[in-house]
């Protein structure tokens, strides 16, 4: 798909990761084209699935998420109905707002937003405790974040 990318859909991309909620014709000035033209680039980057989405970025503190959890996870073993059972609890876990099936020492990387050390023990205990199919967590807490963009490279054809 990426060989589809001129200079102006990665303009295009790279503004609107900047600030999705440009409109047409800020967005058109922006990447030097006609405001027409511009909306149907951008009709067309969505379709084709280069946007997948649009959303606010929360602050996690100010909303009272004061702890950030980079959580390693082992399985018990690996198999499919320990993978499924895991990838389908997880999936329903507000805390939880990455999860990356990985390789080398775990098999996932959870990233954890939660109020405070207790609140997050409980998801430990309570949620995680209960799936048989966990063998070992590892948490890192974050104490602080250097870069956090959102934003990822583009590259044109």
């Amino acid at each position: 798909m990426v060989d589809f990318l001129d200079h102006i859909d990665v303009l295009i991309l790279k503004e609107l990761q900047k600030d999705a909620k440009l409109t047409t014709k800020e967005l058109a000035a922006k990447v030097n084209l006609s405001p027409s033209p511009t909306f149907e680039r951008q009709k067309r980057l969505e379709r084709e699935g280069y946007i997948k989405r649009y959303v606010a970025v929360v602050d996690p503190i100010k909303t009272g998420n004061g702890i950030m959890v980079l959580c390693n996870v082992s399985l018990k073993h690996h198999s499919k109905e320990y993978s499924r059972q895991f990838t389908s609890v997880i999936a329903d876990i507000d805390e939880v707002v990455e999860c990356f099936n990985t390789s080398g020492d775990y098999d996932y990387m959870l990233k954890i937003y939660a109020r405070d050390m207790r609140h997050y023990q409980d998801l430990v205990l309570g949620t995680f405790g209960e799936l048989d199919c966990i063998g070992s967590l590892h948490s890192i807490f974050v104490i602080g974040e250097v870069k956090n963009t959102g934003e990822i490279c583009i590259f044109a054809s």
